[in-house]
Formats: C-alpha cells, sequence, structure tokens
C-alpha cells in the first residue's frame, strides 16, 4: 500500500485583479537612475567653456519639462 504524499494548495489570485507584488529595490532603482542622470546634466556645465548660455541648461530643460506636464 502507498502512501499519498500532501499536496499544498495555493489560493489562486482573484478573478478581478493580478496579484503581482515588486521587491522593494524594484521601485527605488528607477528613481535612483533618474536622480544619477539628473546630476550628470547639472554638472555638464561646468565642464563646458565659460559660455554664459550654459549656465541655465539645467533651469531651462525643467522649465520646459514642466511646462509639457502642466498641459
Amino acid at each position: 500500500m502507498t502512501a499519498h504524499a500532501p499536496t499544498r494548495h495555493t489560493p489562486r489570485p482573484a478573478a478581478g485583479g493580478a496579484d503581482a507584488r515588486l521587491p522593494w529595490w524594484a521601485a527605488v532603482l528607477p528613481v535612483i537612475a533618474f536622480a544619477a542622470l539628473l546630476a550628470l546634466l547639472a554638472c555638464a556645465g561646468g565642464a563646458e567653456a565659460a559660455d554664459a548660455g550654459s549656465q541655465g541648461y539645467l533651469a531651462d530643460l525643467l522649465g520646459r519639462l514642466w511646462e509639457l506636464l502642466s498641459r
């Protein structure tokens, strides 16, 4: 006579929505990448020659981004 192995029943997700959970780093990594790229843009003005127009590059970029998002 053989014994039946116990089976593990996992509950199925509800039919109305998906049950997806992200690890903590999946939300943090894009934020870190965005901050690093923004810091590179901010520091890029000092690497150029003493051009008066290059100092306001980041402010101009953020202003245009705000204008696009506020439409």
